[in-house]
């Protein structure tokens, strides 16, 4: 057991997140190594120093650089916006220093591909941020389906909706500008990622993007909203199933909309995120009048749940998810194994969501 130092860039809505997480991980897991909360960064010296005294971090800078160059960080979170997000990780990989960088990968394919080419020549361990799908209930979704319980895999439905930007008359937020900060860019990382991880590839797919609300009230009058509110694809795997994902965050009711349905030859799945400590199992087996969904509720014996809690059905949260994320990168720094999702598999969701805009551009189907 050794203590590694952990550098967080950003102390906001993910920063906090990753912060708890890298300081309850080795109590929660019994890590080998246990993370030193060594520095954050985050824009100015205030909200920099601010995070610092509330997180626990040993010390703070408002410039990212001398965070990632401090020879006491031995790992680097990247919780900054998108844009930023190549730039850190190649100054990072070029010290030989682990990434771990919230989704999406970068703000544009080319970031992606040049983050993921950098990882892979530096040979040190990277990692994308999908929490959503490291929930015990999805976690053993995907034991499911691999192991052929529920037959070959025919159909796959999933969503991520939330309602965050239903009300038109809400004020113009920096979400509303740049194609990176879009349902596309913010949202459609999650399912594309929980797709490719239960189903497989994409081959290809049709897809229709929307902005609902095309302007919002700014300071000095109406703002033009400059990317999209919504969006939907078609799809076909490469494994033969067929497929359809939506988007939204004006989806009014909903605010955790992650939810999947997977039908299979003998059974079928399904999950929501609203409810993320149970999964829907249904088997063609027994009596006709016996037969129908059935409601498994989490507990020690699935992936990634005894380490919080003994008692089934008592469940985890949010915040669990970043620590079980948490884990599995210090397992990969550790074992010197990569770890799934690498910045391959981040890049491959980001070459689904380019595919999905090309396809909108020429009203036409796109093959990846």
């Amino acid at each position: 057991m050794r203590n590694i130092g952990i550098g967080i860039v950003g102390g906001g809505y993910m920063g906090k997140a990753h912060s708890v997480a890298m300081a309850s991980v080795g109590a929660v897991f019994g890590t080998s190594l246990r993370p030193k909360l060594e520095m954050i960064a985050a824009t100015t010296p205030e909200s920099a120093e601010r995070y610092r005294a509330t997180y626990g971090f040993a010390r703070c800078t408002a410039d990212w650089r001398v965070l990632v160059n401090d020879p006491l960080i031995e790992a680097v979170v990247i919780a900054a916006p998108q844009e930023l997000h190549r730039e850190i990780a190649l100054a990072a990989f070029a010290l030989g220093k682990p990434v771990l960088c919230e989704k999406p990968l970068g703000a544009s394919l080319a970031d992606a591909t040049a983050m993921t080419e950098a990882a892979e020549a530096s040979g040190v361990t990277n990692m994308v941020g999908f929490n959503y799908i490291r929930t015990p209930a999805s976690q053993y979704a995907r034991h499911l389906v691999a192991s052929g319980e529920i037959g070959r895999v025919v159909w796959f439905r999933g969503e991520h909706t939330e309602d965050f930007d239903a009300d038109a008359t809400k004020p113009a937020s920096w979400r509303n500008f740049g194609m990176a900060n879009g349902t596309m860019g913010d949202l459609s990382p999650h399912m594309v990622n929980a797709a490719l991880a239960l189903i497989g590839p994409i081959q290809s797919l049709v897809a229709d993007i929307e902005t609902v609300h095309p302007t919002r009230p700014g300071p000095t009058g109406p703002v033009a909203v400059t990317n999209d509110d919504q969006a939907q694809f078609l799809c076909r795997f490469t494994g033969g199933a067929m497929g359809h994902l939506s988007f939204s965050r004006v989806a009014t009711g909903r605010k955790m909309g992650y939810a999947y349905e997977i039908t299979g030859t003998t059974g079928a799945i399904r999950f929501d995120q609203e409810d993320q400590n149970a999964l829907w199992l249904y088997k063609s087996e027994g009596p006709a009048a016996q037969r129908g969904f059935r409601k498994i509720l989490t507990g020690p014996d699935h992936p990634d749940y005894l380490p919080f809690c003994q008692g089934p059905g008592h469940g985890t949260g949010y915040q669990d998810q970043i620590i079980i994320e948490a884990h599995d990168f210090l397992t990969a720094i550790a074992t010197g194994k990569p770890v799934w999702p690498t910045f391959r598999d981040g890049l491959s969701v980001m070459q689904v969501i380019d595919a999905a805009h090309r396809s909108h551009s020429t009203r036409q189907w796109v093959t990846l």
